[in-house]
């Protein structure tokens, strides 16, 4: 019997800082396999597009090219959408060992084959219009399904294209993102429309894509996510993590609250600090993440209120362009590698991620398999995916959060509830009940995967 063809999308894995949606993307390659489909994934990286197949294949793990001028990446640009407008055969870039990959999994998860078109999601972007039909692209080998795993303006050619829809919060939260919101409804519209089908990652979401876009439900699956983290790092000796928060951020275990993620309108940073403030929490508060868009304005109290200090010059931007105060209180970390971040959370008095609205929300389920208490949200998905597994407050209510921080920092049982009940919770959404969702969504289309029911 003919193994199952699926092909996904690599927009995320090429990024420089991972997303969920790259983390998303990593565990359904791995699932997929693991269930008997022979996996491919089409990048658009900027060049690898020639004739040398060596060349091709070091392209693909080659770091970001430095950027052109204005003037000549506009002509790249206007390349790329001619070429694309031709429909492109994508070009098979080769899997030897003549690249050393290790230490680059992020980048390309469990794949049988790879292809790449040149600058394939920056063209199809700047194409996309309300109205207008989406880009197609040709593969080079048959595929029963291509799997976008993020609403993009493309196709391919003789395959089903499902497409996951993570959330809807440019439409919801428009004031929390800055996509083209005219751009991004027209694209979501025409998936609507044509999608063979539509995956989704809670029924929050489901909800927002039903009534929003006006799919009929029965087109929409939901299969939530797969929340896992490596045994070796999940289960490494107490005392070796309290040897790495001492000596890598000079923290203590228990000692501190924490965030992680991106520092963002949405994840609601400038609350969780008004919040702890007002708390009055003797422990310092740790927010781990890479710096989006508003940083300044999320972070303000963490600055002078009336003295704010801008430098004119450019190259000092977000915290670094301002005048701190509160340092001993608020620790700011732009980044941790993952390891270190899996012991930043397992050391947590708590983890706080009272987020405005998540399509999932991978970072409160992944603090709870660990162990970790949760203080989050009663909005958008997070109700369904924590249970009562964690502290639910409204994400717009500071106080609330003040008092959600009181009563963690104040109740030793309440936090070993928490921590008892997490992982449990989080057992629900394992790589064998993602498995068994997998495969009811895509027996829908009539492609059979291993696994049983959830």
């Amino acid at each position: 019997m003919l193994k199952p063809r699926i092909a996904i999308d690599g927009y995320n894995l090429a990024l420089d800082q991972g997303t969920g949606v790259a983390t998303y993307c990593r565990n359904l390659s791995s699932r997929l396999r693991a269930l008997g489909a022979e996996v491919g994934v089409l990048y658009g990286q900027k060049s690898s597009g020639g004739p040398d197949e060596l060349l091709r294949e070091v392209a693909l793990y080659d770091a970001t090219p430095r950027p052109l001028p204005p003037r000549q990446q506009a002509y790249e640009d206007f390349r790329a959408r001619l070429k694309l407008a031709l429909r492109p055969i994508a070009k098979s870039v080769p899997l030897t060992d003549r690249v050393v990959r290790r230490g680059l999994e992020a980048r390309l998860p469990e794949a049988d084959r790879v292809w790449n078109v040149p600058s394939l999601f920056r063209a199809a972007v700047q194409r996309a219009a309300p109205g207008k039909k989406f880009s197609s692209v040709r593969l080079p080998d048959r595929q029963d399904v291509m799997h976008w795993t993020y609403p993009l303006p493309l196709k391919v050619e003789g395959a089903r294209n499902i497409y996951t829809i993570h959330d809807l919060v440019p439409l919801r939260l428009p004031h929390t993102t800055l996509d083209n919101k005219r751009r991004y409804l027209g694209t979501c519209r025409r998936i609507a429309a044509e999608a063979d089908h539509i995956v989704t990652v809670s029924e929050a979401s489901r909800r927002d894509i039903v009534s929003l876009l006006g799919v009929p439900e029965e087109r929409v699956s939901v299969t939530y996510q797969c929340v896992e983290v490596p045994p070796a790092l999940a289960a490494k000796p107490e005392a070796l993590v309290r040897a790495e928060l001492q000596g890598a951020f000079g923290l203590q275990w228990g000692g501190y609250w924490l965030f992680f993620g991106a520092i963002e309108p949405k994840k609601n940073v400038g609350r969780i600090i008004e919040a702890y403030l007002a708390s009055g929490s003797p422990w310092p508060l740790v927010i781990c993440g890479k710096h989006g868009w508003q940083v300044r304005q999320e972070l303000a109290l963490l600055y002078e209120d009336d003295h704010r200090q801008y430098p004119e010059d450019v190259r000092f931007e977000g915290p670094q362009g301002m005048t701190r105060k509160l340092r001993d209180r608020v620790i700011l970390l732009d980044y941790a590698p993952f390891r270190l971040l899996v012991s930043l959370i397992r050391g947590a008095r708590s983890v706080l991620f009272p987020s405005l609205y998540e399509g999932f929300g991978l970072p409160a389920l992944e603090a709870m398999l660990l162990g970790t208490p949760v203080m989050t949200s009663n909005t958008s998905s997070l109700p369904e995916v924590v249970g009562d597994a964690a502290l639910t407050v409204d994400p717009y209510d500071t106080r609330a959060m003040a008092e959600a921080i009181q009563a963690l920092d104040a109740n030793d049982e309440l936090r070993a509830e928490l921590a008892w009940r997490g992982p449990r919770q989080a057992m629900l959404f394992d790589a064998a009940h993602y498995d068994a969702r997998l495969a009811a969504m895509y027996a829908k289309l009539g492609i059979t995967l291993g696994g049983g029911e959830a």
